[in-house]
């Protein structure tokens, strides 16, 4: 009840993307059965149906992808000071953007199945003169236990990603503190090691204040500074902690680059080799597909993080700087979605490319699935923007409060926004064309 109260009063803008989440789901659900339909009019194809289930797979994972997206931006599920008091803790908010995702989900899934029973007659007549009497396999029972278990197959996917990737975590990371003995292999034992005959030295563990006129070791000098701190309740650092970042320095660069370079490389060489055969290996070509796809989003976030470092390269003004870090901040963010619509775009590019030579012409199932793929990973990468936006509030806020004027901070976001596809565009491009090279010949 507390997930349908929060659904209906939410803000049109959440409410959009959540209509978008439900249309996803029902062009993914329509696929699914489709393939369902598929099977049931060519029972002697088995390989051609299980072919046409496993390219389901890409849609079903974009629409899971833009779930999980969506349930990041709710703000009717964020956690906010006093919830907890009421019963609604971090658990009891994870799951109540799980029976959201569901909802969403369901829903699109229902219209799915009202569509396919349409177009198969079985409500009103074939409609559009029986045009996809064949696609469908009008006319045959439908198996219920089997178009169930496909309708279920997204919104218990989709609602299991946001339970996991929302579930609650301690933000503070565990403390391991090394296990120490003390004389003789007891348990316990002082924080620093003791020379010999330290331990009865005469003022050794007693802390002494300054300038008494005593002098001590470099040892005992340690031992009484750390008392002292404990005492005034300070804990010391300690002696092997690692140094914080000099200012300046990028402590923050995402490491999957040189990953992601490699995955391309070893992508495209696929991609060459299968193309040097007669026979051209199918699975060859969706391994090198899938290995580019896998490399471009593992290096977006390092291509968003280098277009910031790019922007302010030379003596950058305040419009550059600001373009340029805010670039850097929310490349971990906006990068790996924009390494997605890299990844659909370049395929995309790719088969349009061979759909003119030895490739077959698309069909209606096939525009489906791209638009589905196409539409979900573009709206994903809006909704992380939007995301990236909220998180980016409290800086714009105190911006404006330091007297910087909104038209710096738009300037600065239009820049953000036309800097991304001046690098990622011909990189999309020069990956398509290399990949549909080796096949187009």
């Amino acid at each position: 009840m507390l997930a349908l109260r929060l659904t209906r009063a939410a803000r049109p803008a959440v409410q959009l993307r959540r209509l978008l989440v439900a249309a996803a789901s029902a062009g993914t659900g329509l696929l699914l059965l489709s393939s369902l339909g598929h099977a049931l009019a060519h029972p002697e194809a088995a390989d051609a149906a299980a072919l046409r289930l496993a390219w389901c797979a890409a849609p079903l994972a974009a629409t899971v992808y833009l779930a999980l997206a969506v349930a990041r931006t709710d703000p009717g599920t964020r956690p906010r000071p006093g919830l907890s008091a009421v019963g609604l803790g971090p658990a009891r908010l994870m799951a109540v953007s799980a029976l959201t995702t569901a909802l969403s989900c369901s829903l699109g899934s229902l219209l799915a199945l009202l569509v396919f029973l349409h177009l198969r007659g079985d409500l009103t007549g074939l409609p559009f003169d029986g045009a996809a009497a064949g696609l469908l396999a009008a006319g045959l029972p439908l198996p219920v236990p089997a178009a169930a278990t496909l309708l279920t197959v997204l919104p218990v996917t989709a609602t299991a990603a946001v339970a996991v990737a929302l579930r609650p975590r301690d933000p503070r990371p565990p403390v391991r503190v090394p296990r120490r003995f003390g004389r003789f292999g007891a348990a316990g034992g002082s924080a620093g090691k003791e020379t010999f005959g330290a331990y009865g030295r005469f003022g050794t563990r007693l802390p002494q204040a300054p300038g008494d006129g005593r002098t001590d070791a470099p040892g005992d000098r340690r031992t009484a500074t750390t008392a002292l701190l404990e005492t005034e309740g300070d804990p010391p650092a300690p002696e092997n902690a690692p140094e914080p970042p000099a200012p300046g320095t990028d402590a923050d660069s995402p490491a999957g680059l040189p990953w992601g370079v490699a995955l391309v490389t070893a992508g495209l060489a696929a991609q060459a080799y299968a193309g040097r055969s007669a026979p051209v290996p199918v699975l060859t070509v969706l391994l090198g597909w899938l290995l580019t796809g896998t490399g471009l989003v593992l290096a977006g976030p390092g291509l968003t993080h280098l277009c910031g470092r790019l922007l302010q390269a030379g003596r950058p003004g305040a419009l550059r700087l600001l373009a340029g870090r805010g670039l850097m901040a929310e490349a971990a963010r906006i990068g790996r979605p924009l390494g997605v619509v890299c990844a659909v775009a370049s395929a995309g590019c790719a088969l349009t490319a061979l759909s003119g030579g030895p490739a077959p012409a698309f069909g209606p199932l096939s525009a489906l699935g791209a638009l589905v793929v196409g539409g979900a990973t573009l709206a994903t990468l809006l909704t992380a923007a939007v995301e990236a936006r909220q998180y980016r509030a409290g800086s714009t806020a105190a911006l404006l409060r330091l007297g910087a004027r909104p038209a710096l901070l738009r300037g600065a976001a239009a820049l953000r926004a036309a800097v991304l596809p001046a690098l990622f565009g011909p990189l999309v491009l020069a990956i398509a064309a290399l990949s549909a090279l080796p096949l187009s010949r």
